[in-house]
């Protein structure tokens, strides 16, 4: 039995500490109408709730701080190594992940992959946020209504017609085939130089082998750049054929660069026998088809794959498809198709260019939600690829150069690590004007190559709009320029440089077919026939 004094002094001891404990606002103590325990039991689920998100957060910001510290010590390490005097260097026998596949010493940041979602994603759980969204789905179904009803009054009868989405994707198929040889070629040629430019343990024709291996990439090279050409020419494939084939054609070739980019250096320069191994085949082809264009031999996983997610992001994809086709049957065909034939006026091209805003800006929003947002989140998610940053809020932007980095990221994270980093190192760390421009040179051109292989003829809008106009606004509206002028300022150029875009290659589309060459010519081709054409 316990002495009766103890007994008093563990009560006195209990009540104390029942008074110390505060309490909610307005719920009784202890001793008032309700007790404790129901106190706890309404408490418990939010508490569980609470830990669960504490413990996530946890885990988010221990991923992101070990690969932040993981690049800051191989970086340093890789400092210490070159500053050791080369013939006295030390090689260990199995040389760290890093060492293989680091660049020559870096002027800037390695991109980072982290477990995170896309900013759409985390919008969307915002009920004002997915309001805007339903009033575009609301939006579609209006451009649907309003088909019926005009096939309603002109035929008497109730059709919807998609002769301009089942003239974009003619000849599908054929395009498809020709991605497989394309495909194979950036599977086994670009691992297969890497494996042949490993140096012997003993012996061998190392030279040979490196040279066989720059072969292999040149027709590699060949290949993607000359094939999806030939069959698009060859076989007059239309607009959304031709877009499967030129995207998956910068794709893989992106993709080859970062691969030997980031293995090749390590490779050439390891010694015979220092256990220098190439990536694992696996984690090359886990990289062809994940969402990023950065090669790292591995990658942030999620746990699971929610596949109702992924197919709700495919039906959202095929959505804004259906949407854009409306747009342009309904807003720019009716605008466009007869311009031709009236007499070419100052005011004529204007008022094109003013109405081609609306549907200019809203093939802009459908081409960022479709690919950038559904598209790449749907591989994301099936493949487990954790970091779905794809953009950011570049419709926030004050500035232009915000915009070119925020619009898309995956892209952005390619050119500021092969051009812009690369450029910085080769000119010494100096002259970051010139490699920004490199940046804008390789950029325009490459979109400039995309419409031309798409439309079928050289109309260089993009590229003037690109390097006229959009590389002093990089430079004039940077990121000091903040408020919300700035980016009302933004908004307004967008619109008008969308408008000028859909204008003018809408009537060179038209053009073209009313007025065919009677001889092909050089000049022919690359001059505008919208200029001339008049029938």
């Amino acid at each position: 039995m316990e002495p009766r004094a103890a007994q008093v002094q563990r009560r006195e001891r209990l009540g104390r500490q029942q008074e110390d404990r505060p309490s909610r606002e307005g719920e009784p103590r202890s001793g008032g109408a309700e007790c404790p325990g129901n106190a706890e039991v309404h408490r418990g689920p939010d508490l569980v709730q609470w830990t669960q998100h504490m413990q996530a957060v946890k885990t988010q910001l221990l991923e992101q701080a070990q690969g932040q510290l993981m690049e800051l010590l191989d970086q340093a390490m890789w400092e210490a190594v070159q500053a050791y005097p080369l013939q006295d260097r030390p090689v260990p026998s199995v040389p760290p992940d890093s060492l293989r596949k680091t660049r020559e010493p870096s002027l800037g940041k390695r991109k980072v992959f982290i477990i995170r979602k896309s900013l759409l994603d985390e919008l969307m759980e915002v009920p004002h946020f997915r309001t805007i969204y339903h009033m575009f789905v609301a939006g579609l179904c209006v451009f649907i209504i309003s088909t019926l009803a005009i096939d309603l009054i002109d035929e008497g009868r109730l059709m919807m017609e998609f002769d301009l989405l089942t003239f974009s994707f003619g000849q599908l198929p054929l395009a498809l085939v020709t991605w497989v040889p394309m495909f194979l070629s950036t599977l086994l040629v670009p691992y297969q130089a890497l494996r042949l430019w490993e140096r012997p343990q003993s012996g061998g024709a190392w030279t040979l082998r490196v040279g066989l291996g720059c072969l292999l990439l040149a027709a590699h090279t060949v290949v993607l750049g000359i094939l999806p050409v030939h069959v698009a020419v060859e076989y007059q494939l239309p607009p959304a054929s031709r877009c499967v084939l030129v995207f998956e054609q910068v794709r893989l070739l992106m993709k080859s660069y970062s691969f030997l980019r980031e293995t090749g250096p390590g490779t050439l320069w390891a010694r015979g026998g220092e256990g220098i191994r190439a990536p694992s085949f696996s984690s090359y082809l886990y990289f062809l088809f994940c969402p990023t264009l950065i090669y790292r031999e591995t990658y942030p996983r999620t746990p699971n794959v929610r596949w109702n997610y992924v197919a709700k992001n495919f039906a959202q994809a095929l959505g804004c498809v259906l949407y854009a086709c409306f747009i342009l049957g309904r807003l720019c065909v009716p605008v466009f198709a007869n311009m031709s034939q009236e007499p070419f006026s100052t005011r004529a091209l204007v008022l094109s260019i003013m109405h081609a805003t609306l549907p200019g800006i809203f093939m802009l929003l459908l081409i960022f939600f479709a690919f950038l947002h559904c598209w790449l989140n749907a591989f994301a998610e099936m493949l487990r690829f954790g970091d779905r940053m794809f953009y950011r809020d570049w419709w926030n932007s004050t500035s232009f150069s915000n915009y070119y980095r925020t619009w898309n990221v995956v892209v952005h994270d390619w050119l500021y690590s092969y051009v812009y980093q690369d450029g910085l190192w080769l000119l010494g760390g100096r002259a970051r004007g010139a490699a920004m421009l490199g940046v804008f040179l390789v950029s325009a051109v490459v979109h400039e190559y995309i419409f031309c292989f798409v439309l079928g003829f050289f109309y260089p809008v993009m590229l003037l709009l690109f390097l006229v106009f959009g590389g002093p606004l990089n430079f004039t509206m940077h990121d000091r320029r903040t408020g919300p002028a700035w980016n009302v300022l933004m908004w307004t150029l967008l619109f008008l440089g969308q408008g000028i875009q859909v204008s003018l290659y809408c009537q060179e589309w038209y053009a073209r077919r009313h007025c065919p060459l009677p001889q092909t010519t050089f000049w022919g081709l690359v001059t505008p026939r919208s200029w001339s054409c008049h029938t």
